[in-house]
């Protein structure tokens, strides 16, 4: 019988790998801007984040949810590890991680940033969040905020003394940014009053800070309607006065909302303005602000695959461990018939339980690959100039909804073969898979729903700048493509990604039409099959690449890690290519099905 809780969450190995034999970060480590990171360096900062993870984040992570956030008399109180948390982070200099020394920052690549988040939330996947929110949050200051702003708010936050939110969504709003209400009334000294309500607010209040700063989008009064209307402002819960010292704001924790998963993550209904006292300073210009916003939206977005690939990884290793510990039921011999009077096997040898933990393992390493790419090209794109910095660019926005999505739709059918893996035992809280089970399922919500994220990427990245992005993402497909086609045994997957290629621009031959004639509502109505999609083929190049670099170290004779681990990384790949990527076809099929049973033609209402 497995122990009642995992020993692992996450293996570096993994992650090095990704690192240092698939991808090639050597042009952003080389960069002067990075000279104080190498591959020695940065492996021991895997290393002392791993220990932290280990120590501080999960071993609370169980009691985090049996103990959730709650509010009491208009204060958000969260799980008392999380000031201990916070403090060792903010040691550590996770908080300014992101910030370059200028700034007081660490100035850390992003792509080792990414690698370290996905350790921290395999450990505990509520804990590191108001980090996250709170780094997030500066940088939109340090950003586009004047100096005055940066030094009162910012540099509080980069060193971890003061904690950080973003205030979008609203009552009456929800995804749909273009109708909020909050507004915004110049005081002509450089202040303006606040009037609104914000809800879903992701680490918006707790009891372990002196101040938490809340980046808000709201009108400004007589602004036109619609996005363009919308203005970003830095809204403390305590605003500093003329000595120093700091004084109530007028921003009013209203509720806390209790939630299926996550529940040592504070997710806050505050109030703004309630007793017209509530003070915002503008950020940038008048009417920018959802631009301004989508910094942070779009690092949220990254940030919530990293919490669904981490989460998937937590459940692999759980349910690993199980499989590994847990003798039930015997193999059948060649009659087809089980011999009672032999010993039970390990649940590892029934060919079903390997197809779920396979299925889990290419989910989650595949995610772990597509995160660190996407984060490279990040890289890339503030290290280069001129059309190679464009380039990166491109890239990096089409493969975001594919990070934000993927990790959190197909994490979820991870979790839950997971869970399946243990049986009855993983329905029990005496395992942690419900629990994941439960923490996934707002993946798929959070910074943009699934269906969002798919209109998106259908209506918007597959057509910028004339499709220049995906002409560049088939390109350096082509290359890799290539690369594994040097290998005999690897061609055959060579060639299924290449067809899936050639799927692809089929249907959307098939769709473009649609939109070219303005009939939009027929081009993306069902944009999340062509998520599905192409989730598919970039997770297959992702694992044609871990499947090339694993070739390479056998045939070399690597000694860099065991034979053992490439050929459990071919093993996987090979899972992917039978098992997933005949889903391409299946999409396909549905996406140029001209029968829209979806969409309301004229009066008639839609039967359901």
């Amino acid at each position: 019988m497995a122990d009642m809780y995992a020993q692992k969450y996450i293996d570096l190995d993994d992650l090095r790998f990704i690192l240092e034999e698939t991808l090639d970060i050597s042009p952003i480590i080389s960069n002067e801007k990075y000279q104080d990171y190498d591959i020695e360096n940065i492996n021991m900062m895997l290393d002392a984040f791993k220990e932290f993870a280990d120590r501080e984040l999960f071993p609370c992570a169980t009691e985090m949810d049996s103990e959730p956030v709650y509010f009491k008399d208009g204060q958000i109180y969260v799980h008392p590890k999380i000031e201990g948390i916070n403090k060792g982070l903010a040691e550590l200099g996770w908080f300014g991680a992101m910030f370059d020394y200028d700034k007081n920052g660490i100035q850390m690549p992003m792509i080792v940033y990414r690698t370290i988040d996905l350790i921290m939330n395999a450990a505990n996947n509520s804990a590191p969040g108001y980090a996250l929110l709170t780094g997030g949050a500066a940088k939109l200051i340090t950003s586009f905020g004047n100096e005055e702003l940066n030094e009162k708010y910012a540099q509080k936050m980069i060193s971890g003394e003061w904690m950080g939110s973003m205030c979008l969504t609203e009552p009456q709003a929800g995804s749909s940014l273009s109708d909020i209400t909050t507004s915004a009334k110049d005081n002509g000294d450089g202040s303006y009053n606040i009037d609104g309500q914000k809800i879903f607010i992701s680490g918006g209040d707790m009891q372990f800070t002196d101040n938490i700063v809340h980046l808000t989008l709201a009108r400004i009064e007589g602004a036109p309607a619609g996005t363009r209307g919308i203005s970003l402002f830095v809204v403390p819960k305590n605003r500093i006065t003329a000595d120093g010292s700091l004084e109530p704001n007028d921003v009013q924790s209203i509720a806390e909302f209790e939630k299926v998963g996550q529940q040592g993550f504070a997710t806050v209904h505050l109030g703004f303005g309630g007793k017209d006292n509530c003070k915002g300073w503008l950020v940038g210009e008048p009417g920018k602000g959802l631009n301004y916003m989508f910094q942070m939206m779009n690092g949220a977005r990254i940030g919530t695959g990293v919490m669904g690939a981490a989460i998937c990884s937590a459940s692999y290793q759980a349910s690993l461990q199980y499989a590994n510990e847990r003798n039930q039921g015997r193999k059948l011999n060649k009659s087809g018939a089980k011999d009672a009077t032999t010993e039970q096997i390990s649940i590892m040898n029934h060919a079903d339980v390997r197809r779920m933990l396979l299925l889990q393992r290419a989910i989650t390493e595949g995610s772990f690959a597509l995160i660190l790419e996407c984060s490279r090209f990040f890289d890339l794109e503030h290290l280069s100039e001129g059309e190679a910095k464009e380039d990166a660019e491109l890239l990096m926005e089409l493969l975001t909804p594919i990070v934000k999505t993927y990790p959190a739709e197909q994490g979820q059918m991870s979790v839950s073969n997971g869970l399946q893996v243990l049986g009855g035992y993983g329905f029990t809280m005496d395992f942690p898979l419900q629990q994941y089970y439960r923490d996934i399922r707002i993946m798929s919500l959070y910074e943009g729903t699934t269906g969002i994220q798919s209109q998106d990427l259908l209506g918007r990245k597959m057509t910028m700048n004339k499709g220049k992005a995906l002409k560049l993402f088939n390109g350096i497909v082509a290359k890799d493509i290539e690369a594994a086609n040097q290998f005999e045994d690897l061609k055959p997957h060579a060639a299924t990604l290449g067809k899936s290629l050639e799927t692809l621009q089929k249907v959307l031959g098939h769709l473009f039409p649609n939109a070219a004639k303005g009939d939009f509502e027929t081009f993306l109505a069902d944009a999340n099959y062509m998520m599905e999609l192409f989730s598919n083929i970039v997770i297959g190049w992702q694992w044609l690449k871990m499947g090339t670099a694993a070739k390479k170290a056998l045939e070399s004779g690597s000694t860099k890690r065991s034979q053992e681990f490439y050929e459990g990384k071919l093993l996987t790949m090979r899972y992917f290519y039978k098992y997933e990527m005949p889903r391409i076809d299946s999409c396909a099929t549905t996406l140029m099905d001209t029968d829209m049973l979806t969409i309301k033609t004229g009066d008639k209402e839609l039967i359901l």
